[in-house]
């Protein structure tokens, strides 16, 4: 195989998309732009369902842009390459995640946390820098520049691998930030999409992992996936038991929840990293309940390109992979719903062969 484009320089591609907000996933037809020098042509194999494309494609967090094509867990091949595109060949596995650009030249960027980037450009419900509006994976296929694509190494099925792209590095990355690893304990809010990929990295790390689930219906799945203990929050002896036990808490979930409680459960020096995105104004946090102990209250988003190949690498070594429920894309609504309702252990990922159909 050459490097050169096979396919037409403009195509027009069939997909999924919100006609507006709230509105049922259509089929929709749209023409991908036209490929640059440095960029890589990418037939979309499968798309993982993330909770972010529901608030999206139903404007819940405001500033949507319709008709939307979500989709930003995106795991594919290379069936075209720019002139000047150098980093991958046809064949090659790849994917997708969160951002497709940034500006390069902000302290973010120069950083390498380009994620971070205040022009980042997001996969879908986006612009990029000449306005043209982004659509993302669930569709057919896809152009993106080379510098945001990432290499799946062979060892990851393309369907599991799919979700590692968001859900897999919003897990990592504050796991490595924080140094998770032997001597810490770390717990996990939530055992959904994302906390399930938090158990799975923090136990591979060699940290002593707990999970926090409202209820004990999810323990066998836990220890399955690596947890060390388990414990459900609605016993209000659950805050007693673990007060001042843990390094690092990750808060995978978009409940509001009492943040002082989860607090209490820190060690000194402590961290609780939100990475859940609320849907209404979350509960004060006390000042006390951060004074007493030097403990922190962050945030985290995502990964860098850098560190999530690093993931995905990590993955392939250790062989992580998302916990997956393949649908076809006439099933999507249905997915939403049953993502809303926590009715899938614990990822959904969208056949894209079935567009075809």
């Amino acid at each position: 195989m050459t490097n050169t484009l096979q396919s037409p320089v403009k195509q027009l591609t069939k997909g999924y998309a919100a006609p507006a907000a709230g509105a049922p996933l259509a089929p929709f037809t749209f023409e991908r732009r036209e490929p640059n020098a440095d960029d890589v042509v990418i037939e979309i194999k499968f798309c993982g369902i993330c909770h972010s494309d529901i608030h999206q494609a139903r404007d819940e967090w405001g500033g949507s842009l319709f008709p939307m094509v979500p989709g930003h867990e995106i795991a594919g091949i290379v069936v075209g390459l720019g002139s000047s595109a150098t980093k991958f060949k046809l064949g090659d596995h790849v994917g997708v995640g969160c951002f497709v650009d940034s500006c390069r030249s902000c302290g973010a960027c120069d950083a390498a946390v380009e994620h971070y980037c205040s022009k980042m450009v997001g996969t879908y419900n986006s612009r990029e820098h000449d306005g043209t509006p982004t659509y993302g994976g669930y569709s057919e296929r896809i152009v993106v520049k080379q510098d945001y694509v990432l290499r799946i190494p062979d060892a990851l099925p393309l369907d599991a691998a799919a979700p590692l792209l968001c859900a897999g590095i919003t897990l990592y990355s504050p796991l490595k930030h924080w140094k998770a690893g032997p001597g810490k304990k770390v717990a996990i809010v939530g055992l959904g999409g994302l906390g399930h990929m938090g158990v799975k990295y923090a136990h591979a790390l060699g940290a002593d992992v707990t999970v926090l689930s409202q209820s004990l219906k999810k323990a066998d799945d836990a220890k399955r996936l690596g947890a060390d203990h388990y414990y459900a929050t609605s016993d209000p002896a659950t805050f007693t038991t673990l007060a001042g036990t843990f390094d690092l808490i990750l808060n995978t979930v978009s409940a509001n929840l009492d943040w002082n409680a989860y607090l209490s459960l820190l060690t000194i020096d402590g961290t609780m990293v939100l990475l859940g995105v609320p849907d209404a104004p979350s509960p004060p946090v006390n000042a006390f309940s951060l004074i007493a102990g030097r403990k922190s209250l962050a945030g985290s988003m995502i990964g860098s390109i850098g560190e999530t190949q690093e993931m995905l690498d990590f993955s392939a070594a250790h062989g992580i992979t998302c916990d997956i429920e393949k649908i076809t894309i006439d099933q999507v609504n249905e997915a939403y719903e049953r993502v809303l309702k926590s009715d899938v252990r614990y990822r959904f990922v969208i056949d894209m062969a079935s567009l075809a159909d």
